[in-house]
């Protein structure tokens, strides 16, 4: 678990930034991420959790206990998911950059946009242009936050606004370096 943050600062500061009590989110690839259990704390919700790994997911439900009955969990590959409701923030750190298949980023960005209302927020994190090529011996697409916008842009033309991007190096529980690139858009209002 190379991608692991004890505290994910970044997340939760971009995800403060644009979600509003009250509203729902969604936290993509989230696995055993802790981000949940900070919007938990700050009286966030609805909040939605989704992992292809059900492992995963039941590794989050054990840490939070009965506080995990508060959020929606859901085991799927985000690639085939459809959603059954619209979410106001989107997050995702590190699963678009495993979509290293065309028809894979394409089922991503179909789900993206029906689980996205208009107006919503998609946080997309990747590894960065200079990031590693491989995570867990799985190789991986590398973006500047202009590549991710322009992939995304041609997934779905005329549909997201890009708002900002940063770059942040990832340290690893191992000490490793990770270059990683955080991008927001906003769903077109139509």
């Amino acid at each position: 678990m190379t991608w692991f943050e004890a505290t994910p600062a970044l997340s939760l500061e971009l995800v403060h930034a644009h979600l509003h009590p009250g509203e729902p989110f969604i936290d993509i690839g989230a696995g055993a991420s802790r981000l949940v259990d900070a919007l938990l704390d700050e009286g966030f919700g609805p909040l939605t959790v989704l992992d292809l790994s059900g492992a995963a997911l039941a590794v989050s439900r054990r840490r939070l206990g009965a506080r995990g009955d508060a959020i929606a969990w859901i085991e799927a590959n985000i690639t085939t998911w459809q959603p059954e409701r619209v979410y106001a923030v989107w997050h995702d750190r590190a699963v678009f950059h495993f979509l290293t298949g065309a028809e894979e980023r394409a089922g991503y960005a179909r789900a993206l946009s029906a689980a996205l209302k208009p107006g919503g927020i998609a946080i997309i994190a990747t590894f960065a242009d200079d990031g590693p090529e491989t995570c867990s011996g799985l190789p991986v697409m590398r973006y500047a936050p202009e590549a991710l916008a322009e992939e995304l842009d041609r997934l779905l033309p005329g549909r997201f606004e890009a708002l900002d991007a940063q770059r942040h190096m990832h340290i690893t529980p191992k000490g490793n370096r990770q270059s990683f690139q955080y991008s927001v858009f906003r769903k077109a209002d139509r």
